[in-house]
């Protein structure tokens, strides 16, 4: 078949075009095995370094340092005798630091294991490594120990997949006294920079290697410091000398610090649910983001590490909905930087439309010299609707009539996008397809190249109007209406979009509901409006945006309780009763926590109270494996396969809608919402949790404290 007759897909969203299309966000590249399963990263802001369990870096690899988007150092390898160490221990300390105790391999004139290594690295604005040798030998001896240097400066689209290569390009200077090595990279307009600063000195750089010549007796400690500093065009970055628990302070006017000290203090009687609470908070803060906006500072939560640094619409919003009980500063951050971008204009190449809220913004080289879509790209059709969403839900939990009613133009202009563009063809329902030859093909959460089947396996042809988008269309217009009747005093237009509502779940129960396997919502309307059917966790979404009839609503329920859906430690994303279903697929067969805490709360809203527990519960316990950290996501496996969930591959580690979902779980088992003037709970505690005590929760000007033990709960002020 020509490509004139081929009709576009999610996974050929563009036919026509020469050449592969660059997606974005999906699985991308596979984990490759010179890192292996125990490889470590550790972030800070917008910096990370992705490393094997020696801390090494091989050249070829996906590790390295990066910082906003661009590699800046894609070897580091740490020998003695040119042998590499042999791995005792490694991990992360904290989000931004990690520790190797590493020891010499077999050599000729040495046996194994008589040379201690220890790494201490620091990430943030640069890189700073202390490495330490300890000598356990009889007789003195003489090793040579080698860091080999590289660096590529590949944009983040090339680390995960290819790139041109750059070394004709990029200029070297090495200090004489073997004190630093320096590489330089322009291209046009854009230009970096990385220096790697050794004291002591290096005595031989040998091409791109600092090499230290090392004596030591029995007993005796040899150590150095590195410091790799970074220039990204006008700004420089110098990493700061750190220990081990020292945390970056940022300042009592930064909003992530100020943020995490003012979170609710948790006290449980299970350490279980504290230990996550805790790492969620902490996850949160060590991928925060900070822009200031009209001259207010504010606190932006990057996706997640490691290629996801950055800031992406569907994202940040669930995860400012999330974090709503904690305090507002995320979700304030997120609603005024995304409509500070907000579209105005219509752009081909970066699917850009009025009103449209943006789906990712990147800095790298590749973006800035217009070859990829992505300063900002608007590939997101639900990223709108949540917007306004989010918008509503900071509104009832703050009652900030003033920030409400500055964005309430961003809000008009997001309703008349969702009506007049994202629905394009008038049938009443939000679609997607690309306009740009290096857009995304599936422009929902489900958005690999495969995210959306049919039952059989088949690839649906675009535009696509998937369900969750339009019940978060529902869900958003009977929120703004509630905002047109309060604040914005405009109670024509609050009848308006009631009625509007109205006819779209009218319509919506019509044409998306499945009568086979019980009676099930489609995953979507294809390009010929037939429903795409396979058995999704895309249901759960619909009851949390509260477009399922209550006569539909046990059905729902049961189709994602039931064994093909429901792994054990939570609801997969894909029916294991359908062709495409893959336990290690990206969107068809996995366990993702943040999807996991929309359809718990979506469970609860209907009454399904032990079903929510049920997944937040498993979710909980999930993250035992994994120092209580949840992760972008788990393999779909079923609980009797292991004792543990079995890990996704290329799962994003820390992520941030991932380490924002136990708060939501929280949120869910408490029942807490702001009501007339006050924060109300209605509690369905876990009897494995006991008694939760939750103090200081900011919800409309003031503090309050909650305490509950399953149905019983009491809310009061907080002194």
């Amino acid at each position: 078949m020509t490509a004139a007759a081929r009709r576009p897909t999610p996974a050929d969203p563009m036919p026509e075009a020469p050449g592969p299309l660059a997606v974005s966000s999906g699985a991308g590249r596979d984990l490759p095995p010179e890192l292996g399963p125990d490889a470590i990263g550790v972030l800070e802001g917008r910096t990370f370094m992705f490393s094997d369990a020696r801390g090494d870096v091989p050249r070829g690899s996906i590790g390295g340092l990066v910082h906003d988007d661009t590699r800046f150092l894609s070897q580091w390898e740490l020998s003695i005798d040119d042998a590499p160490l042999l791995v005792l221990s490694s991990g992360t300390v904290d989000a931004y630091s990690a520790a190797f105790f590493l020891a010499n391999s077999d050599l000729a004139h040495l046996p194994a294991n008589r040379v201690g290594v220890r790494r201490q690295r620091f990430v943030g604005d640069g890189l700073y490594e202390r490495v330490e040798l300890r000598y356990f030998g009889v007789e003195p001896v003489s090793i040579r120990l080698r860091l080999a240097v590289t660096t590529d400066f590949a944009d983040l689209f090339e680390i995960k997949e290819s790139g041109r290569d750059r070394t004709a390009d990029i200029t070297r200077r090495h200090e004489p006294d073997g004190a630093a090595l320096e590489f330089r990279y322009c291209n046009g307009s854009y230009a970096a920079s990385v220096r790697v600063e050794a004291d002591p000195p290096a005595d031989v750089i040998d091409g791109d290697a600092l090499v230290w010549d090392v004596r030591l007796e029995r007993g005796q400690q040899w150590g150095c410091e590195l410091r790799v500093p970074l220039r990204c065009g006008d700004q420089r970055f110098r990493p700061t000398v750190r220990g081990f628990d020292e945390a970056f302070d940022h300042g009592p006017e930064d909003p992530s610090t100020r943020w995490a000290a003012e979170k609710p203090h948790l006290h449980a009687d299970v350490d279980l649910l504290r230990d996550v609470y805790h790492q969620s908070a902490i996850d949160l803060v060590s991928m925060r983001l900070e822009k200031t906006i009209a001259g207010e500072p504010v606190i932006l939560i990057a996706a997640g590490l490691p290629w996801f640094l950055t800031a992406f619409g569907r994202d940040t919003v669930i995860t400012g909905y999330q974090c709503m009980p904690c305090g507002p500063d995320v979700a304030r951050g997120a609603l005024a930087v995304l409509a500070a971008h907000q579209a105005t204009t219509f752009d081909d190449f970066t699917d850009r439309e009025p009103g449209k809220i943006f789906h990712e913004y990147r800095t790298g080289e590749l973006t800035q010299l217009g070859l990829k879509p992505y300063r900002p790209y608007y590939g997101g059709a639900d990223t709108t609707a949540l917007w306004l969403i989010l918008l509503s839900e900071h509104w009832r939990w703050t009652g900030d009539d003033e920030f409400t009613c500055r964005l309430r133009g961003n809000a008009e202009a997001a309703l008349r996008w969702i009506d007049e563009y994202g629905d394009r063809d008038g049938d009443g329902y939000v679609e997607y397809a690309t306009r740009s030859a290096q857009g995304l093909g599936n422009q929902c959460w489900r958005d690999s190249p495969d995210g959306v089947q049919f039952a059989d396996g088949a690839i649906p042809v675009l535009p696509i109007a998937t369900c969750e988008t339009q019940g978060y269309t529902y869900d958003a217009k009977l929120r703004l209406a509630e905002l047109a009747d309060g604040p914005w005093r405009d109670p024509d237009l609050a009848q308006r979009l009631r009625g509007e509502a109205a006819r779209l779940r009218e319509q919506f129960n019509q044409d998306y509901w499945i009568p086979e396997r019980g009676g099930y919502y489609a995953v979507g309307l294809d390009g010929d409006k037939r429903p795409i059917d396979s058995l999704t966790s895309n249901m759960g979404h619909l009851l949390w945006s509260g477009i399922v009839p209550d006569d539909r609503a046990a059905l729902v329920a049961r189709h994602l309780m039931s064994e093909e859906m429901f792994s054990g430690w939570g609801v997969r994303t894909l029916s294991t009763a359908d062709v495409g279903y893959n336990p290690i697929g990206y969107h068809v067969g996995t366990v993702w926590p943040h999807d996991n805490s929309i359809i718990a709360a979506g469970l609860a809203r209907y009454g399904y109270r032990g079903e929510a527990n049920r997944i937040a519960m498993a979710m909980l316990e999930a993250s035992r494996q994994s120092g209580h950290r949840l992760p972008e996501a788990f393999s779909g496996y079923d609980r009797s396969f292991g004792r543990q969930p079995v890990p996704y591959p290329t799962a994003c580690n820390p992520q941030a809608w991932a380490s924002g979902a136990p708060l939501q779980f929280l949120r869910t088992m408490l029942g807490l919402e702001p009501r007339e003037g006050r924060l109300v709970a209605d509690a369905h505690v876990p009897e494995e949790l006991g008694r939760i005590r939750l103090h200081h929760v900011p919800a409309l000007g003031r503090r309050w404290n909650v305490e509950a033990a399953g149905s019983e709960c009491t809310v009061s002020p907080a002194d």
